[in-house]
């Protein structure tokens, strides 16, 4: 039996305070000022790319969560090491290999008020595994197969099978906690929406019970159900939602009430801004505080304007291309083969990303379990991806390359494979699409090919190799290469059960040999995030998973 104990965040992040670095006298000081630490007018970011969703058991993707992850909690989180550290549970212990007690924090009140417990806890892992909800998330929390009460504050979860990342997932935003009422409530708008005879009452009951009953009522309410959340979102965290106008912003505002420290912040202004040369305008100018994700060919424009710091993190994550193995022709592996020996990595990592980041064999970034320096990628082979394409019979071969239109990086990445690929006779036609249309299509297999990134937000190899490439999780949550192997869907399987840390290392390296030998994907580089701040903003900080963190920053008055 386990049983883990850890002090209270408040201490957490007090010690973290204790160890920062030379200037750490001085920013102290500052913030023991309340007139020079909490400005009237809050702070304002300039993100790239607008939010897809306020509800955390709905998109997943990055813009959205760093939002989100202000507004909401989980019951535990990562420390600045990414190890797993306690949050809205203060205490947990694994009784058995399939189950899992947790104390929950006691004092702890929603935005509106109104208190959080067990109840809680089990209403968001019902209602994220719900297919009423339809997450792209589900799949982080489907192994749980019973979530008991045992009182208001001790809660257990019971997993189908032993589930060594349980934890990690649960640190990851499908984990985080919106309050059970405005659940009930959607549910309720759902209902209703949809002119159904149930109450919610008795909807509850079939999702129990489950059957054809069940099935007929999340064909009904389905396209309702989230509605209610994205319009007022209600969590625990140091910022509660303010307002929200698409594609130009979203503001959340300070939490008095919150149970730990409160943020110095009043507000933060999340500005959509996606052209990269503006949002450095934006620092320049002072109309933004802080900027997020630069390209790696402005980076010198930062460093070399006084007033401004860059804040660079290595990235738990993978920058890839990806084929939809689902149609033709990339349901042939040789063809996916020979595309994937006609791309330079090394070439692209110089030439479009300044050499900011490391090449990528396979998907697993070097901080996580199952990377190795040993596996070796399709290297750049111009004659052996000629040999292929005459191999599979591939003639006066015409594809399509779909690229998000806020992103000049991987447009350069398409016009540089483009340029590659015209060598050996194939037509590359690059298409950009709007960043929402972007993912609707890519999950619903309308593409040939496509760029995205993957960002790791558990720290554990599951979240990636399972996600991207487990035949479960085709479409929007996650691969949308629309892969298929049960030999490889077995392994990672395996590896999510396997307790022994040594074996599921082997484990993984085996799925990334799989995976490299069938090419769903083109693998670029394990990136940096690059955010950007004006020198008065204090302790803003980014981790490994490019989640912000706001709890103690301000603003000093020039």
């Amino acid at each position: 039996m386990k049983k883990f104990s850890f002090i209270s965040l408040t201490a957490f992040l007090l010690l973290i305070l204790a160890a920062c670095t030379d200037d750490s006298n001085v920013d102290e000081e500052a913030a023991s000022d309340d007139s020079a630490a909490t400005q009237d007018g809050g702070m304002t970011i300039a993100i790239p790319s607008d939010i897809v969703s306020l509800d955390l058991h709905g998109s997943n993707d990055d813009p959205s969560e760093q939002i989100r992850d202000t507004i909401y909690e989980p019951l535990v989180t990562h420390d600045e090491d990414l190890s797993i550290i306690p949050a809205l549970a203060e205490e947990y212990e694994q009784v058995d290999e399939t189950t899992w007690t947790f104390k929950l924090r006691e004092g702890v009140t929603f935005h509106d008020g109104s208190e959080f417990n067990a109840d809680v806890v089990k209403a968001n892992i019902e209602r994220i595994q719900d297919p009423a909800r339809a997450s792209a998330r589900a799949s982080l929390l489907d192994m749980v197969s019973e979530v008991n009460i045992i009182d208001d504050y001790n809660i257990e979860l019971v997993t189908e099978y032993p589930y060594a990342p349980l934890l990690n997932n649960l640190s990851h935003g499908a984990g985080k906690m919106i309050i059970k009422d405005l659940i009930d409530a959607d549910y309720e708008n759902a209902l209703e929406q949809a002119e159904s005879d149930l109450t919610l009452d008795e909807y509850y009951e079939l999702r129990t019970a489950g059957g054809e009953e069940h099935d007929a009522a999340v064909e009904d309410i389905s396209q309702f159900v989230g509605e209610m959340v994205e319009t007022g979102p209600v969590g625990t965290n140091y910022f509660k939602f303010e307002s929200r106008s698409p594609g130009e912003e979203t503001v959340v505002s300070r939490n008095d009430e919150y149970w730990d420290t409160p943020a110095l912040l009043q507000d933060i202004t999340s500005k959509v801004v996606t052209e990269p040369g503006t949002r450095i305008a934006e620092l320049e100018s002072g109309s933004s505080d802080a900027i997020l994700s630069t390209l790696t060919s402005n980076t010198d424009r930062i460093e070399e304007t006084d007033g401004m710091t860059l804040m660079r993190s290595d990235a738990v994550n993978v920058d890839y291309i990806g084929f939809n193995t689902s149609k033709e022709p990339f349901d042939d592996p040789k063809i996916r083969q020979a595309i994937s020996h006609a791309f330079d990595s090394e070439t692209v990592l110089d030439g479009v990303y300044n050499g900011s980041g490391i090449p990528a064999n396979g998907p697993l970034a070097p901080s996580l379990l199952g990377h190795s320096e040993e596996l070796e990628g399709l290297d750049y082979d111009m004659a052996r991806a000629e040999e292929l394409l005459a191999e599979a019979g591939a003639e006066d071969l015409t594809i399509n390359l779909m690229v998000n239109d806020d992103n000049p990086e991987r447009l350069d990445v398409a016009l540089w494979l483009q340029e590659s690929l015209n060598e050996i006779g194939v037509t590359l036609n690059v298409e950009q699409v709007e960043w929402g249309a972007y993912l609707d299509a890519t999950g619903n297999a309308e593409h040939d090919m496509f760029i995205l990134g993957w960002g790791n937000t558990t720290g554990d190899p599951d979240e990636t190799i399972a996600s991207l490439y487990h035949t479960d999780n085709a479409g929007n949550n996650g691969n949308r290469a629309f892969y298929s192997n049960p030999e490889l869907d077995q392994i990672i399987d395996d590896a999510r059960q396997e307790t022994d840390e040594a074996a599921r290392e082997s484990l993984y390296i085996d799925a990334q040999e799989i995976i490299i030998e069938e090419a769903p994907s083109i693998f670029i580089r394990h990136g940096e995030y690059l955010n950007a701040h004006n020198d008065n903003v204090h302790d803003f900080k980014a981790n490994g998973f490019n989640m912000l963190d706001f709890s103690g920053t301000y603003i000093e008055e020039e």
